[in-house]
């Protein structure tokens, strides 16, 4: 579709330059844009330029707009051109441009719609990445859906990508992950210890205490237990600062062994997973204050490195490294994103929640004081998840440890449905996830029903063949098609090139789930409304190569979504 709007709005182009030279007058001629139009019979293409122009050629729109339509209606991909409402010019595609589309689908198989957008850039994508805390949550899974369907998309179009899971595992937030874990070790001792079976060595301590900001869900007792299971008791008899760093790494590492678990068996997959303590032991974070000191944008104030925030869109500078000699995560975050670039990377993206949006316009800013263009940096913003089960919220508290986690949708729905639903609106916006009709098999679900499309293809095939019966490999001219569904289906087919690109220009997923869904909507008109086999072999043949193009379109969309393609339901 994309390739014919080029045509149409040179053709248009040329019109509006020839109009001008008759009348005398100089012309800039504007950026012009087609629309598919909402109604069937408001053609297949759309442009109001006359309405945009008409004061320059001292016209009515209207008059304008006949004279363009005048001048265009000529070319072989055009059936006819008609000027509607005030000036509304709009364009019905010919035959030839629909034997021409199948014909492309048909030659190109799954690389129609690739274009190549990146020309082999390096773009990091970097999403999930919850610190390693506790089990993955419904929103996280909704961050995976979305990183790992834009890398999907990216890839397809061109760009060489890179998927990355960063590893939050330096800082406060693992000391409390351990102590939280080391307490709840010594409560599976307590009964033995108070009635004196325990052992416990002279001034070591009878208990670990909880504390007050510590992770609170069930899953501390589990990891609590693994060690146990382990290591026995050794640790009631050792300091708890002793002590500490053994609970700490093995409640990480237990954790993270979780989260690569589920997320494999979601369909998410990562190139590299990039440990934030490696930032440290490789000494990254004094070589990235140092570029930021030559660039002009760190400066040293009572003890502290500080950000020259002011210099960019904030308020106030930021702070860098305290007086204590302690990088802020700002620092840390700074320093990540250079050793990113420092990589090779054209492109970086990062997928966070939504509680983040403040924060990007500094990690902005500081991806320019490193030299780079701001613009190089995508952060895309996911907000948050409401699950539903029968029309009422499902509860959910990540502070009491009382959350449903992506385990547990997975278990329920499925996978391709779970990936479906996560994205099939923008990720900024609020989404509801309903369970039950994630569940149902029919047609008020999305993903069946894409499914189900897939599915009957492959079953007309089959019976094509169990016929006896050859998808001919003869391309038929677009005069085959003469009804309105087959029309349409073919006119959506043509689209999928267009979306591929709009979803990889604008890092939008929800643009290939719609898209999929209207495409099923489009073939299950077709199936219903005619039939393949059995009629006279010219309509056959014809009607067979479309439902094969179908096919490989719906079979490339979903591969796109990392949604399964099945051949029977």
């Amino acid at each position: 579709m994309n390739d014919v709007q080029e045509g149409l709005r040179q053709r248009v182009r040329e019109a509006l330059e020839e109009i001008a030279r008759v009348k005398g007058v100089a012309v800039e001629c504007p950026e012009l844009v087609f629309e598919k139009p909402k109604r069937e019979n408001q053609g297949d293409l759309s442009t109001n330029c006359a309405m945009q122009m008409c004061k320059v050629f001292g016209e009515s729109p209207r008059a304008l707009a006949e004279k363009i339509a005048a001048k265009v209606a000529a070319d072989p991909y055009l059936d006819r051109v008609e000027v509607a409402g005030p000036g509304f010019i709009n364009f019905f595609l010919s035959s030839k441009w629909m034997g021409e589309v199948l014909a492309d689908i048909l030659d190109k198989g799954e690389r129609y719609g690739a274009r190549d957008l990146g020309k082999g850039r390096r773009v990091q994508v970097e999403f999930v990445s919850a610190n390693p805390t506790g089990p993955l949550h419904v929103g996280h899974g909704r961050g995976a859906a979305v990183g790992d369907i834009i890398a999907n998309i990216l890839a397809f179009t061109g760009w060489s990508v890179e998927r990355e899971y960063y590893i939050n595992d330096a800082g406060l937030q693992m000391d409390i992950l351990g102590r939280s874990t080391q307490s709840r070790y010594f409560e599976l001792d307590r009964p033995a210890r108070s009635t004196g079976t325990g052992s416990s060595a002279p001034g070591c301590p009878s208990d670990a205490p909880f504390p007050e900001d510590g992770y609170k869900g069930e899953y501390i007792h589990d990891i609590a237990r693994a060690i146990r299971d382990q290591e026995g008791d050794r640790f009631l008899s050792m300091p708890l600062g002793e002590s500490h760093p053994f609970f700490k790494a093995f409640a990480v590492r237990n954790i993270l062994d979780t989260i690569r678990q589920i997320l494999a068996d979601f369909g998410v997959r990562f190139d590299v997973w990039f440990s934030e303590k490696s930032l440290y032991e490789r000494d990254l974070v004094p070589a990235a204050m140092e570029a930021l000191k030559v660039n002009g944008f760190a400066f040293e104030k009572d003890g502290a490195v500080w950000f020259k925030a002011t210099d960019f869109t904030d308020e106030k500078d930021r702070v860098l490294i305290r007086s204590n000699g302690v990088p802020t995560y700002f620092a840390s975050d700074i320093t990540y994103h250079k050793e990113k670039f420092d990589l090779g990377f054209d492109r970086v993206i990062d997928v966070w929640g939504a509680d983040h949006h403040g924060y990007v316009p500094r990690m902005k800013a500081g991806v320019e004081a490193l030299g780079r263009s701001p613009d190089d940096l995508d952060v895309l913003l996911i907000q948050f998840v409401n699950l539903l089960r029968d029309g009422e919220q499902v509860a959910m508290s990540t502070r009491s440890g009382q959350f449903v986690t992506l385990r547990d949708v997975l278990d329920e729905v499925g996978v391709d449905a779970t990936r479906y639903f996560f994205v099939m609106r923008r990720s900024d916006s609020h989404l509801d996830f309903d369970l039950e009709l994630a569940k149902r098999q029919s047609s008020d679900n999305p993903v069946y029903y894409i499914q189900y499309a897939y599915a009957r293809v492959c079953s007309v095939l089959r019976e094509a063949k169990a016929r006896g019966v050859a998808v001919p490999d003869a391309r038929p001219t677009g005069s085959a098609y003469c009804s309105d569904e087959e029309k349409r289906l073919l006119s959506r087919l043509a689209e999928f090139p267009d979306e591929a690109e709009k979803a990889s220009r604008e890092l939008a997923p929800h643009v290939i789930a719609n898209y999929a869904l209207a495409l099923a909507g489009d073939f299950h008109s077709f199936y219903n409304a005619h039939r393949i086999l059995g009629e006279e072999e010219e309509v056959m043949n014809a009607r067979l190569l479309l439902v094969q193009a179908a096919g490989t379109v719906l079979r490339s969309a979903l591969a796109l979504l990392g949604i399964s393609a099945p051949e029977r339901m």
